[in-house]
C-alpha cells in the first residue's frame, strides 16, 4: 500500500474495528434500553421536545423530533462519529487529500462551487482557477445559445436540447431539470437519453426538428458503451436530417468530456468541449460541465445561485459543531436505523411535485456510495452498510405505498421534504399540501391506540384493522422555497450526510467497482450475438441458453 493509501486507512481509524469502538458497544447496550420506547411516551415527557430536538442552519430547517432516539442516544452517536475520526476525515476530503484510496483520487466536488479566490489544492496545484474557467466557459456558451447567437447547420437558432449521458452524467441533469423547470426557459426543449434501449433515443427526438437540435454527450472518457451508442445514433439521425453534411456535427453536437482526440475524432470541435477532473465521481458532478444543460435552461446567473446553495452547506458541514450539523445528524441518524433497528431502506418523501426525480437521484447518490461491502483496508464488514433509498413526491405515495409504512411490518424510516412557499400559488393547494406533511409524521409518529378506535364507536371486530402502531420514526427536513439556491442546498445536504455514514462505516464511498463486472460481461456477449456465425459459448447454462435462445427470435 503506497503511503497516501496507509495515510488515509490509518485516519479512518481501521485498527479499531467498528463494532469494537466503545461508542458502538455503549449504543448496543442503550438500544436494548431504549428499543420499546414509544414516542407518545417520549413526547409525553418532554413537551419540549418538538421545539428542542430542531436545527435550524443556512437557511434548512431540520425537526428530528420525531425520531426513536433519546438526548443519550445522540450524545453517544455523536461519540462515535468523534471515535471514528469524522472531523479529521471532513479536513482530509476539504484539503484535497486523496481519500478515494482504490482509485487514488482526491474527493473534491466541495471544489466545483467554492468561490472565486478560494483555494483547494490537488498535488500542490489549486484547483478553484480551472473550476470557474470552466464556469466562465459554459456561461458564455449557455448565454450565445440562449439569446440565438449560436446558429445550427442551417441559420436557424437552437430550441432543442439533448442530453446523453448515464449514471451521474444523466439523473443529476434529469432532477435538477425537473427541480427547477419553475425557472427554466419554456421557449426551449430539454430531453435528456440515458437507456442504451433504442425507445429512449427514439421518443427523445420523435417531434424534433434536428436543424433546431442541440446534443450535449456527456461522458468523460467519451468511450462509455450507453452513451456513445446513443450519441452515434444521434450523429447519424442529425446527418439524416440535414442533407448528410459532415461538417454539421460540430454546430450541433458539444461535449462534457476530457478525451479531446475521441471529440475531435467524433466531429466536435474541440472549443466546445467542457472538461471535468478525475477527482469529481459520476455522482457528484451536476454542478460541474456535466451540468451544462441545467445552466442552458436556467441561465448562468441561476446556476452560479445554486452553486452558492451547495457552498453554504459545504462550509456548514465543514466547521459546525457535530451537535449543531445538519448532514452530521442526518447521517447518524441514518446510522442508528440501519446498525440498530436493522431498518433497511428509507423513503425520501418531497412534497414538492418540482422534486419528483429528488429520489431517484438520491439512488444513485446513497447506494453506489456506500453499497459496500468491505472496509477500506479490504477486510469484510460485520453490520450493515448502505440502506435503499426510494420515494415519490407527496401527496401520491399517500394513496399507494404509506399503507405499508404506516401498517406494515417494516420499519422504514421517512425523510419529509416541503416549503414554506408555493412557486405556482393556486388557492388552497398549498395549504392542503403542507397539512398533509405535518399530518403524516403526526400519524406516523403517534398513531392510533385501540382505545382511541373503540371510542369512535368502532365496532370490536373492525377494531385491529383501524389500528395504527406508530413510533415510526421521521424527520422534515423544511426550506422556505424551492429556489435554485435551495436546491443546492438540499443536494449538498444529502451529499455530507452519505459522507459521514461512509466514514462511520470505514468504507470508500467514492469508488463503484460494483458496476463494472456486468459491463466487462455484456462486451463479451455483444459480438456473440451480434457475430453471424454460431459462436462458441463458454458461460454458464443459463446464460448459454438465454444467448442462444435470443440469437434465435432475431431470426
Amino acid at each position: 500500500m503506497d503511503t497516501v493509501a496507509a495515510e488515509t486507512v490509518a485516519l479512518a481509524g481501521t485498527d479499531h474495528p467498528l463494532t469494537a469502538r466503545p461508542a458502538w458497544k455503549n449504543l448496543q447496550n442503550h438500544f436494548q434500553k431504549v428499543r420499546e420506547l414509544h414516542l407518545r411516551q417520549l413526547f409525553a415527557s418532554d413537551p419540549e421536545r418538538g421545539k428542542r430536538m430542531t436545527l435550524d442552519a443556512e437557511g434548512i430547517f431540520l425537526d428530528y423530533s420525531k425520531n426513536r432516539v433519546t438526548d443519550e442516544t445522540i450524545q453517544l452517536l455523536l461519540q462515535l462519529a468523534e471515535e471514528a475520526s469524522l472531523r479529521q476525515r471532513i479536513d482530509a476530503m476539504f484539503r484535497g487529500d486523496k481519500i478515494n484510496i482504490t482509485e487514488k483520487r482526491a474527493v473534491l466536488h466541495v471544489a466545483l462551487r467554492a468561490p472565486r479566490g478560494a483555494s483547494i489544492s490537488v498535488d500542490g496545484h489549486n484547483v478553484v482557477p480551472d473550476v470557474h474557467a470552466v464556469l466562465d466557459r459554459m456561461a458564455d456558451f449557455s448565454n450565445r445559445v440562449r439569446t440565438g447567437a449560436w446558429k445550427g447547420h442551417t441559420g436557424k437558432s437552437i430550441r432543442n436540447f439533448v442530453n446523453i449521458g448515464i449514471g451521474g452524467s444523466d439523473l443529476g441533469p434529469v432532477m435538477a431539470y425537473e427541480a427547477l423547470k419553475h425557472y427554466s426557459d419554456r421557449a426551449l426543449t430539454f430531453r435528456f437519453v440515458s437507456n442504451v434501449d433504442g425507445t429512449d433515443f427514439a421518443e427523445a427526438v420523435r417531434d424534433l426538428d434536428p436543424s433546431e437540435t442541440l446534443f450535449i454527450v456527456s461522458s468523460k472518457t467519451f468511450t462509455t458503451l450507453e452513451t456513445m451508442t446513443n450519441a452515434h445514433t444521434a450523429r447519424a439521425w442529425t446527418l439524416k436530417g440535414l442533407g448528410g453534411d459532415e461538417k454539421s456535427v460540430a454546430k450541433h453536437f458539444v461535449a462534457v468530456s476530457t478525451n479531446a482526440a475521441e471529440v475531435s475524432k467524433f466531429g466536435i470541435d474541440t472549443a466546445n468541449m467542457f472538461g471535468f477532473w478525475d477527482w469529481v465521481g459520476g455522482r457528484y458532478s451536476m454542478d460541474s460541465a456535466i451540468g451544462l444543460s441545467t445552466m442552458l435552461a436556467i441561465g448562468p446567473d441561476n446556476f452560479r445561485a445554486m452553486l452558492r446553495g451547495f457552498h453554504q452547506i459545504d462550509e456548514h458541514f465543514r466547521t459546525a459543531p457535530f451537535e449543531r450539523n445538519l448532514p452530521v445528524l442526518m447521517g447518524l441518524l441514518g446510522i442508528w436505523y440501519n446498525d440498530f433497528f436493522g431498518a433497511e431502506t428509507v423513503a425520501v418523501l418531497p412534497y414538492e411535485q418540482y422534486l419528483k426525480r429528488f429520489p431517484a437521484y438520491l439512488q444513485q447518490l446513497t447506494m453506489e456510495s456506500n453499497g459496500k461491502h468491505v472496509t477500506l483496508d479490504g477486510t469484510v464488514v460485520n453490520y450493515a452498510t448502505g440502506p435503499i433509498y426510494w420515494g415519490e413526491p407527496g401527496t401520491n405515495g399517500q394513496h399507494s405505498f404509506y399503507q405499508l409504512i404506516h401498517q406494515g411490518t417494516r420499519l422504514i424510516p421517512c425523510d419529509f421534504i416541503a416549503f414554506a412557499k408555493a412557486l405556482n400559488p393556486l388557492g388552497r393547494h398549498h395549504d392542503i399540501l403542507l397539512a398533509n406533511v405535518f399530518a403524516q409524521t403526526e400519524a406516523l409518529a403517534f398513531g392510533k391506540t385501540a382505545e382511541q378506535v373503540k371510542a369512535e364507536g368502532t365496532p370490536d371486530w373492525l377494531v385491529p384493522h383501524r389500528v395504527f402502531e406508530g413510533n415510526r420514526p421521521s424527520n422534515t427536513i423544511f426550506a422556505d422555497q424551492l429556489t435554485p439556491e435551495a436546491l443546492g442546498k438540499l443536494v449538498a445536504l444529502y451529499e455530507h450526510s452519505v459522507f459521514t455514514q461512509g466514514t462511520i462505516w470505514n468504507i470508500n464511498s467514492f469508488d463503484q467497482w460494483g458496476v463494472e463486472l456486468g459491463k466487462a460481461l455484456a462486451q463479451k456477449i455483444i459480438p456473440e450475438i451480434e457475430t453471424q456465425s454460431e459462436p462458441a459459448l463458454h458461460h454458464d447454462s443459463s446464460t448459454n441458453n438465454l444467448i442462444s435462445r435470443y440469437r434465435k427470435l432475431k431470426e
